[in-house]
């Protein structure tokens, strides 16, 4: 498995540089080819969906269409991806950040009873809680 960095994956989504854009497609074809897959790694995923918003100004219904189109691909995997799917399902109908709806759901699955912010919108969020 080979991971991904966020300026490749980027690349890949938006097609804004076609010369990178065909490096990060080869790149990846080339190691589903091999029977290996590529990670996509939270870190990452936040950083891409910051980049998407703020850089390229994608609507959020963009974005949740780009991050479900790769949860569908066989060939890309996500660090606890059960976290992401959650997060994005939650993040479709919510006012908060999809950073935060990635925490509660990470979160949630690590045991915790809540998580507690200082973000009103975020405190909205099932499972959070005022401070």
């Amino acid at each position: 498995m080979l991971g991904t960095d966020t300026n490749v994956l980027v690349r890949f989504l938006v097609r804004d540089d076609e010369a990178q854009f065909e490096k990060a497609r080869k790149l990846i074809k080339r190691e589903v080819a091999a029977g290996r897959g590529v990670l996509v790694n939270q870190l990452v995923l936040l950083e891409t969906e910051w980049v998407l918003r703020s850089r390229y100004s994608l609507a959020k219904n963009l974005i949740i269409q780009a991050i479900s189109g790769l949860l569908d691909a066989s060939d890309v995997r996500f660090e606890d991806e059960p976290a992401v799917e959650e997060a994005l399902f939650i993040w479709k109908d919510s006012a908060a950040d999809f950073a935060d709806c990635l925490i509660g759901a990470k979160n949630r699955r690590l045991g915790c009873r809540a998580t507690a912010t200082f973000d009103m919108k975020a405190s909205k969020l099932p499972g959070f809680i005022a401070v």
